[in-house]
């Protein structure tokens, strides 16, 4: 079981408490999953943006997350401490790529996020198992949000 996070030591530092989602992951069970709940309203704010620029935040997100994650694994000497959850606020905005907003839409997206991100299907595993600092801790999370981006654009062309 991973130590208890001081909530101090997460809110003084503006990098922990992005690595923490605002603070989501001090949650102590199922911080994944409050994470990517945390994430919801960000995706509200970018949901309005073009299909280019919402890629690009995506981007953005995954790529600073590699510093955000490693930076607070370093801080906190823990190779992926479960609170740290940035990577659940990549992987699910990489979800929701494309896929216009509705709640049934974002449940659909939360609800196959968690799915990949929890049973890490081959190659989510290998990579969890196989990559190490920020990038380890980002990488998983990413795949896994590609692969219930597919499966949410599968579903949600079969349905229309």
């Amino acid at each position: 079981m991973p130590k208890l996070i001081p909530a101090k030591l997460i809110f003084i530092n503006p990098v922990n408490f992005l690595a923490f989602g605002f603070g989501s992951g001090l949650v102590p069970k199922a911080p994944g999953t409050f994470g990517t709940l945390a994430c919801i309203p960000l995706y509200l704010l970018l949901s309005d943006l073009s299909l280019i620029h919402y890629v690009i935040v995506c981007g953005l997100v995954s790529v600073i997350g590699i510093y955000i994650c490693g930076y607070a694994a370093d801080a906190l000497k823990s190779h992926d401490h479960p609170g740290i959850v940035w990577d659940e606020f990549a992987g699910f905005l990489i979800t929701m790529i494309g896929v216009s907003f509705s709640w049934g839409n974002i449940l659909f997206g939360f609800v196959l996020f968690r799915i990949f991100d929890i049973l890490k299907p081959w190659p989510i595993s290998w990579l969890d198992q196989n990559i190490s600092g920020g990038l380890g801790i980002m990488i998983d999370d990413v795949v896994a949000g590609l692969f219930a981006l597919v499966a949410l654009h599968a579903i949600l062309f079969y349905m229309s």
